[in-house]
């Protein structure tokens, strides 16, 4: 293909290269590339401004907090504490604090002492509190309250003060064990994997052997007693914060090796509630935020490495970003302001860029109420480490505070009513209560009734649930009593199941009833030849429904079941899914498919991994189709398996040869395409425009509904924002407008290379770089002491001309599937005068 996308990229890279390295310096004066980014090389949100405060010579310091005189402490991951005093012009006087405590990736001053969450293999990890005892401004007395382990990067994390003032929530990653003493948990501890088909580990053997709950949130007194477990199920959110409405947040990692996977999740900010699983598992195991006894996001973020997190409240910012929760991506260099919104008795939102530069491995956030200033650090990993501050210079107008609206300060009131339900042997008076909200359509309170049901004894409401009304609170119940059930509860539960009428659901209900048979299943014994038959008849013939969240967990079901009629629909829907997520997803669901082969899908299905072998994904992806490719094999009969594994060797070896090109239709411009698509009269096509979404790469980047990639915008609302012209001037010329959050970044090395790409993650002097978005995997590695200057890139790294390949039709009908957000049921696709709008 003349314009195929990596062939492009190459091919203007090696230009750019020669055009960038013509127009440098060989040796400039200043070198901005060396040392801690300079401010000039700060890009901001308007009107703010950026200074270096201090460039740290005192180790790589990653935590951050202000005592009561206003000033800063801070640690280094490898070695103390550093007092900052600031005076009015900005300079920072640095104190080395005598104490024996480091390696903090916690810091909170709170009750009259500094408290630290020790992250540490040279003295015991966990949280300790230091005062001072003789009024000399040191902290002369050092007690460890809560012994956890270290646990590298994945260890205890952020320290706060609770809601009501008089206790202290900490936060831990995945690879740190729960507090010995656990007083109270709020989280029913009955969590499992629960994988109805199994999981398989990472690739790469990373965290194989670490299992459920993962990472976690608790609290505890000030003198670290009565600990009290409030949420788990997380990878490794280092830092938490409570907005106004002392509701709890946190900004949780990825698995980058997963990317270009259907179990990667994004880094996302999570709201909190009491109780709550958000479902991290390792492997291939984790949940998908759509399971009902998993909480989700409140706002998916992308590829990054969180770190520390604050809300704006005390700064001198305008009112916009005083509401802003702003959150430190380490290894894309962002500080991002996300602005949260009502969703019922939650929060949706969304975020902007406030500060970036490259590298900025920022590590914490505080607003320091002394001045209003944001303060923030960069380090880590024995990366150069520095001290910032942001101010807002322009005129801040007294603005009108949105403040909470009834009805979203109503629905937090019931979830917290049902919240406050969250002990030990609830009484069970509360049942006709908490039975009655797992029906209400806010997910959030049903989640708070599910878990207050679970605290309640389950032999005061087992008998309770045959006898619910509400399909949607009957399957609810049948999740309880799943995870608190017995085997002779097997019965009722799966009765309670199979009279509810499928086609009476939406799809969030079709999902929680697929997930209560898995949950049945795997925690009060399998079913029997009667009930699965009974289930079959209910669940065989709805596959598939074209909703693919739906599709995926009904598969799972249906494979479980031993369906003979859904594998060859499996295997069908796999090669036609225009994702590489989707397909592998099913390709993961059909390795322990026992039931219903033919020799056509077999061939169909093994030829199938070579040909996503070219596809690209992160350090793992590879190794994860390897690794289903043999455990389908090995599931194989004996009888047909060396049939099986020459088909497999035949593919490898086509798919070795190079692909069809697509032959040049137009150098297409944007007026010409722009007159084009607006006079196309024809109705769009829907499945055209999908397959022409496919077949330009547009999903190994970009997400459209819950398919793609994830390096690239996620495109689902674009049509709604975007006219034709600017979404083929995006297409078409993505160069000619950049967002901060997609930009690359220039570097010039001393001996004459230049580098574009985004800087993904750092160790001591080097810098990762990703220079290929199709390729997640692809990294240049740059030893700062080299990079002679960096710059902005002006050349996006999505290519250009894309859609030279394809007709003025077929780009019509891709417009009408951008502008439709993916969504066959969408206005423009029953009315063609409405393909012509919107320019």
């Amino acid at each position: 293909m003349p314009y195929r996308c990596l062939e492009w990229i190459h091919t203007t890279f090696a230009v750019m290269l020669l055009s960038f390295t013509l127009c440098l310096p060989c040796h400039p004066a200043n070198a901005d590339g060396l040392g801690v980014p300079t401010p000039n090389q700060f890009k901001l949100a308007d009107g703010f401004e950026v200074d270096l405060i201090h460039e740290v010579s005192e180790g790589s310091w990653v935590s951050l907090t202000t005592d009561p005189q206003g000033r800063l402490i801070a640690c280094d991951q490898y070695g103390g504490l550093f007092r900052i005093a600031i005076d009015d012009a900005g300079n920072a006087n640095v104190e080395k604090l005598e104490s024996q405590i480091q390696g903090a990736q916690g810091l909170l001053c709170a009750f009259g002492s500094l408290y630290a969450n020790v992250n540490s293999d040279q003295i015991p990890a966990g949280v300790w509190r230091l005062t001072d005892t003789d009024g000399d401004d040191q902290y002369d007395k050092q007690e460890h309250l809560i012994e956890l382990n270290a646990a590298g990067e994945h260890g205890p994390h952020a320290l706060i003060v609770s809601p009501d003032g008089k206790r202290i929530v900490m936060c831990a990653g995945n690879n740190t064990h729960l507090p010995k003493q656990i007083d109270t948990s709020r989280v029913p501890r009955v969590w499992d994997e629960d994988h109805l088909l199994g999981r398989m580990p990472d690739a790469r053997g990373h965290n194989a052997n670490r299992l459920a709950p993962g990472g976690f949130i608790a609290s505890f007194d000030p003198d670290g007693n009565n600990v009290e477990l409030i949420a788990t199920g997380f990878r490794n959110e280092y830092d938490i914060a409570l907005n106004k409405d002392g509701e709890l947040f946190a900004y949780d990692a990825d698995m980058e090796w997963d990317v270009g996977t259907p179990w990667y999740r994004p880094t996302r900010i999570n709201h909190v509630i009491s109780g709550a699983e958000f479902g991290w598992r390792n492997g291939t195991g984790k949940w998908p935020a759509h399971y009902p006894d998993s909480f989700g996001a409140a706002v998916n973020i992308g590829p990054g490495s969180p770190t520390g997190i604050c809300f704006g409240y005390d700064a001198k910012f305008p009112k916009k970003y005083q509401d802003a929760l702003f959150i430190c991506d380490w290894s894309y260099g962002n500080i991002h302001a996300v602005h949260l919104t009502e969703d019922g008795s939650t929060y949706g939102g969304t975020y902007e860029t406030f500060a970036t530069a490259a590298p900025l491995p920022v590590t914490d956030i505080v607003i320091r109420p002394n001045d209003g200033a944001m303060y923030f650090t960069i380090g880590g990993r024995r990366t150069q480490s520095g001290l910032y501050r942001i101010t807002y210079t322009g005129d801040i107008n007294e603005e009108e505070a949105t403040g909470a609206t009834d009805q979203g300060q109503a629905l937090r009131e019931l979830r917290q009513k049902l919240e406050a339900l969250h002990v030990a042997d609830a009484p069970a008076n509360n049942l006709d209560f908490i039975l009655d909200s797992l029906s209400h359509e806010d997910r959030a309170i049903r989640f708070a009734a599910r878990i207050a049901l679970e605290h309640v004894d389950v032999d005061q409401w087992r008998q309770r649930v045959s006898s619910i009304d509400s399909a949607t609170a009957r399957i609810h119940a049948v999740i309880a009593l799943a995870r608190h059930g017995e085997a002779a509860d097997q019965a009722t539960a799966t009765k309670a199941l199979t009279s509810i009428d499928w086609n009476e659901l939406d799809s969030d209900q079709r999902i929680a009833l697929l997930r209560a048979y898995g949950l049945v299943a795997m925690r009060l014994g399998q079913f029997n030849t009667d009930q699965r038959k009974t289930i079959l008849a209910q669940l065989d013939n709805q596959f598939p429904t074209g909703d693919d969240s739906v599709d995926r967990e009904l598969a799972q079901v249906l494979v479980y079941l031993e369906s003979q009629t859904a594998t060859g629909k499996i295997v069908s829907l796999m090669k036609s899914s225009p994702s590489q997520e989707s397909q592998m997803h099913y390709a993961m669901t059909l390795r322990s498919a026992s039931a219903g082969w033919n020799d056509k899908d077999r061939k169909t299905y093994f030829s199938w991994f070579a040909e996503l072998q070219k596809s690209r994904g992160g350090m793992s992806f590879g190794g994860f189709i390897e690794n289903i490719k043999n455990e389908a094999l090995a599931n194989v009969p004996g009888d047909i398996k060396a049939e099986i594994e020459a088909i497999i060797a035949e593919s490898e070896k086509a798919s070795a040869e190079p692909a069809p090109s697509r032959p040049l239709v137009k150098q297409w411009t944007v007026d010409e395409l722009a007159t084009l698509v607006s006079e196309h009269s024809d109705k769009p096509d829907f499945d055209r425009g999908k397959s022409v979404f496919a077949a330009a790469t547009c999903y190994k980047c970009h997400r459209m509904g819950i398919e793609g990639g994830i390096l690239g915008p996620d495109l689902t609302s674009a049509g709604g924002r975007f006219g034709v012209k600017d979404l083929l001037t995006s297409i078409i010329n993505p160069s000619q407008v950049i967002s901060d959050q997609y930009g690359a970044t220039m570097f010039l090395t001393d001996d004459g290379e230049v580098v574009q790409g985004r800087v993904i993650n750092m160790n001591e002097k080097n810098i990762n770089v990703l220079t290929n978005m199709l390729d997640p995997s692809s990294l240049a590695v740059i030893n700062r002491d080299s990079i002679e200057e960096t710059r902005e890139s002006k050349v996006s790294m999505m290519p250009s001309n894309l859609v030279d390949t394809f007709t003025a039709a077929e780009i019509a009908d891709l417009i009408a599937y951008l502008r439709a957000g993916g969504r066959r049921e969408h206005p423009i696709y029953k009315d063609a005068v409405a393909a012509s709008n919107g320019n």
